[in-house]
């Protein structure tokens, strides 16, 4: 692949296409990174969790949370030494300055926004048709999951001002959710009605140790926590980015954190892990049996269906900022770096990334019976977790690159901690991740490698031309 720019060198604005517009403070940005993380995550896999370790569940979250926090230290010191758009691909771009890699991360964390967004549209579309007692089809829950895309679409296309917006009003909701869950719980709890013995009990499957279903249990886990990354490709539009970045992200991460550890505690104290983990609605079982008058079956389905709109709004916005950056690069086609002249979003990379959300929708829906959320959130923390080990060794490399600027440290002791961290969970003796994780990851990312090789190919004839 020719180079546009040097490896490591952000292309500089040439005037032709205008800069992201600036609309995010402290307050969005924490909005937003809280946002990102809650959502799919702890509202579908709290009983899968379980189902892996037992009573324990509140371990693996635990443990995700602080492998979260350590690569966030790294993803800190990178964003604020360098506040642009792209992310992780930008960062082991600058590192390694090799395209091939450079292009797989890309293409790595643009799918797991894609994958994860996909999932919670179809998960949209099943609490839509629950909530509103719709028995619908397959087919009918197919249309509304890509209605429900093609109005993330919409959404993005207004300008990001509007989608955090959007995004502050569907935290709200989320977390209300959350909240609830533990307020009842309490409730029931206080009134000595709850087993405190199953939260420090073990019950892991016949064919695991326990210290490998923990693994396999902190590896789904962490599809939780996962979202705090996707706020570093909205630097461009963040004011102030390497004063607010540090806190705003620390403190989002210690709040879904603690939120999740309440949320797994109190689930199995009120519900045996048996029923738990066979429950496709764990919160809404939870509260039913802490409060079996409360009317949590008509309301959990629409509070979950806006949790997850949130995750799939935020993840799309991701993914279309990646690409929008790494189009800049000269790393991905040009063609994705185009802006809309007057609501200054990245039109280009929206349209590319909602086609492609369209199509997986459209085949995970094929198979209705698999389990969507446990794979592909599984897959999505798979890839996610390989480009963190990467980004924690691209905070080593770029020590030497030194910056006027002033900017957050991670220290040399945390990017080690955090690769060796991530590795353990990527490896498949390691994680006791189920093959189907490996096999979906495998065909996406034979996909980049494709997609990599008709561009080298496409900008190598085009520099012979210009040559001759």
């Amino acid at each position: 692949m020719a180079h546009t720019s040097p490896p490591g060198h952000l292309a500089t604005n040439s005037g032709e296409q205008p800069s992201l517009k600036q609309v995010m403070g402290p307050g969005l940005l924490l909005l937003f990174i809280i946002g990102d993380i809650l959502g799919t995550g702890i509202y579908a896999l709290t009983g899968q969790v379980a189902g892996e370790v037992g009573g324990a569940a509140w371990l693996p979250f635990a443990i995700a949370f602080f492998v979260a926090l350590i690569t966030a230290c790294s993803y800190l010191e990178l964003v604020t030494k360098y506040p642009q758009a792209a992310g992780a691909a930008l960062y082991v771009h600058k590192a390694f300055g090799t395209h091939i890699l450079t292009f797989m991360v890309c293409f790595a964390v643009m799918c797991s926004g894609i994958t994860s967004a996909s999932a919670a549209s179809r998960a949209f579309a099943a609490n839509l048709s629950t909530g509103f007692g719709l028995d619908a089809g397959n087919g009918v829950i197919l249309m509304i999951a890509l209605a429900f895309m093609l109005l993330v679409l919409a959404v993005n296309l207004r300008g990001v001002g509007e989608s955090v917006k959007i995004n502050v009003v569907l935290t709200a909701i989320e977390l209300s959710g959350l909240l609830l869950v533990i307020v009842i719980s309490l409730y029931f709890i206080s009134g000595g009605h709850a087993d405190f013995s199953r939260v420090v009990a073990f019950e892991t499957p016949e064919d695991k140790s326990v210290f490998l279903a923990v693994s396999a249990a902190t590896s789904l886990a962490f599809f939780a926590m996962v979202g705090f990354e996707d706020s570093v490709n909205m630097a461009e539009e963040t004011k102030n980015p390497a004063r607010i970045f540090p806190r705003m992200m620390l403190t989002g991460l210690g709040i879904t954190g603690l939120i999740y550890v309440l949320v797994s505690i109190c689930a199995v104290a009120v519900v045996p892990v048996g029923k738990l983990a066979d429950s496709e609605t764990p919160l809404s079982l939870v509260v039913q049996t802490a409060a079996p008058g409360f009317p949590i079956a008509d309301l959990l389905p629409f509070i979950s269906m806006f949790a997850v709109a949130n995750s799939a709004l935020i993840n799309m916005l991701m993914a279309s900022r990646l690409l929008y950056g790494m189009g800049r690069q000269g790393v991905l086609p040009a063609f994705l770096s185009k802006v809309h002249s007057t609501r200054r979003t990245p039109q280009a990379a929206i349209l590319f990334t909602t086609a492609i959300a369209g199509g997986l929708i459209t085949f995970v829906s094929l198979d209705p019976e698999s389990p969507v959320v446990a794979l592909l959130g599984g897959t999505t923390s798979l890839l996610l977790l390989a480009v963190f080990a990467l980004v924690n060794l691209s905070v080593l490399v770029l020590r030497k690159d030194r910056v006027p600027e002033k900017h957050f440290k991670a220290g040399r002791i945390l990017p080690v901690v955090g690769a060796f961290t991530c590795l353990y969970l990527v490896l498949p003796w390691s994680s006791g991740r189920p093959a189907g994780q490996y096999q979906i990851a495998g065909v996406l990312l034979a996909i980049g490698l494709v997609l990599w090789i008709v561009t080298w190919y496409v900008r190598q004839k085009e520099s012979v031309n210009r040559s001759a």
